[in-house]
C-alpha cells in the first residue's frame, strides 16, 4: 500500500513553525517497496502522535489530503476503516491501550483469536525471545511500562498488515531490548512483505532505515 501526504498540516499545529524539511505542508511517498522501514524523529510536540493518528483515521482536522494507493482517505467510510485497521494497518499506540485486569498472555490472544494468525506456541516463543515468558500469567497492571510495550508489540504483530505504525514503542526500553523489539518486528514484515514506521523521541542511531522523516 502506497502512503502519499499533500500539502498536509494538522490544524493543532498551524500556529507553529515548522523546518522546510518537515513533512508538514509538504508532498511526499512511502511505498513499502521501496520503504520498508521508515523512521519519525522529532521532539515533543511537534506531531509524531497525530501523523500516527492521521494515518489510523482517528484524527481528521487536518487540511491538504492523505492517499492510501492514490484514494483520498477523507472519502473513507467506517466500513472501509474497519477494513484497513483489520488487514492493511496495525498499530502500537503511545498509551499502549492494554487491558489492565488481564494477563500478558490474555491480552495477545485476545486479538490473536480473531485473526488466527499465530498457534499459542508460536506466540509463547516470542513471549520468550523478549524474556516474558515466565511473565506471560502476570496482570498487565503489575507489569511495568517496558514490559508493557513489548506484549503491546506483540499484540499488534497479530493480524494480517501491509504497514505497522509504532509510537514510540522503545521509550521504556533500554538498547538491548529496542535492538531484540526492532528485529522480531524487521524480521515479520520481512516475512509477510510489510513494511513498519516508527515514531521516536530520541535518537536511534543504532538502527538502520529506508527512510526517514522529519518534522
Amino acid at each position: 500500500m502506497k502512503i502519499q501526504f499533500s500539502d498536509v498540516l494538522p490544524e493543532p499545529l498551524s500556529s507553529i513553525h515548522h523546518h522546510e524539511q518537515s513533512i508538514w505542508k509538504s508532498t511526499f511517498s512511502i511505498e513499502k517497496i521501496a520503504h520498508k522501514s521508515v523512521i519519525l524523529n522529532a521532539s515533543s510536540g511537534k506531531g509524531k502522535t497525530t501523523f500516527s493518528n492521521l494515518l489510523l483515521g482517528i484524527r481528521r482536522d487536518y487540511s491538504g489530503n492523505i492517499f492510501f494507493d492514490d484514494k483520498d482517505i477523507a472519502t473513507f467510510s467506517i466500513v472501509d476503516w474497519v477494513e484497513i485497521r483489520a488487514r492493511k494497518i496495525s498499530f502500537v499506540h503511545q498509551d499502549l491501550q492494554l487491558f489492565s485486569n488481564l494477563t500478558a498472555i490474555e491480552n495477545i490472544l485476545i486479538k490473536n483469536e480473531l485473526t488466527q494468525i499465530f498457534t499459542k506456541v508460536e506466540i509463547e516463543n516470542f513471549l520468550k525471545q523478549l524474556d516474558l515468558l515466565e511473565r506471560k500469567d502476570q496482570l498487565v497492571a503489575t507489569m511495568s511500562m517496558g514490559q508493557k510495550q513489548r506484549i503491546a508489540i506483540i499484540r499488534a504483530l497479530c493480524q494480517p498488515f501491509e504497514w505497522i505504525i509504532l509510537d514510540e514503542p522503545f521509550s521504556h526500553l533500554d538498547d538491548e531490548n529496542s535492538r531484540i523489539c526492532f528485529d522480531l518486528i524487521q524480521n515479520r514484515c520481512n516475512e509477510i512483505n510489510a513494511g513498519f514506521i516508527l515514531t521516536s523521541l530520541d535518537p536511534v542511531n543504532d538502527f538502520q532505515f529506508d527512510k526517514y522523516l522529519k518534522l
